[in-house]
């Protein structure tokens, strides 16, 4: 089902200082951070040559994201993401193997534009796990 690794999201305390760090010590190419609003979160992308790393930064106090920061102050690793042909057929199965996925059990909008997923952590050995349609 799962196909290529999309992304690692890592949860920053400061999405600026954090950004810096990537482009300015490690050479790497940063976008633009952009608001995602339904999700809570700021977020820009590490561009890398065989994945991307998103970094995650609250938006507003009802982020998921602070709670996360709350546990973590320095920020961390926060989920991974593998890509899926057909989200709607991974939901079904999923589904009928007891899997739980987060929210309404429904694809979102994710920051790429295209249906998201996220399955609990409890699940899948302690990892929370995002699948994006492509």
């Amino acid at each position: 089902m799962i196909g290529r690794l999309n992304h690692v999201a890592v949860a920053v305390p400061d999405l600026d200082a954090a950004a810096r760090v990537w482009r300015e010590t490690l050479g790497a190419e940063v976008s633009e951070p952009s608001d995602l609003p339904e999700h809570g979160v700021t977020v820009c992308f590490v561009c890398l040559p065989n994945t991307k790393i998103e970094l995650l930064h609250p938006l507003g106090d009802a982020s998921p994201i602070q709670a996360f920061l709350d546990r973590n102050p320095s920020g961390g690793m926060h989920h991974v993401c593998y890509e899926v042909a057909d989200i709607e057929a991974a939901c079904r199965t999923l589904a009928a193997s007891g899997a739980r996925i987060l929210g309404d059990g429904r694809p979102r909008t994710g920051a790429h534009g295209k249906p998201v997923i996220f399955l609990h952590p409890r699940d899948f050995t302690g990892t929370l796990i995002e699948l994006e349609q492509v």
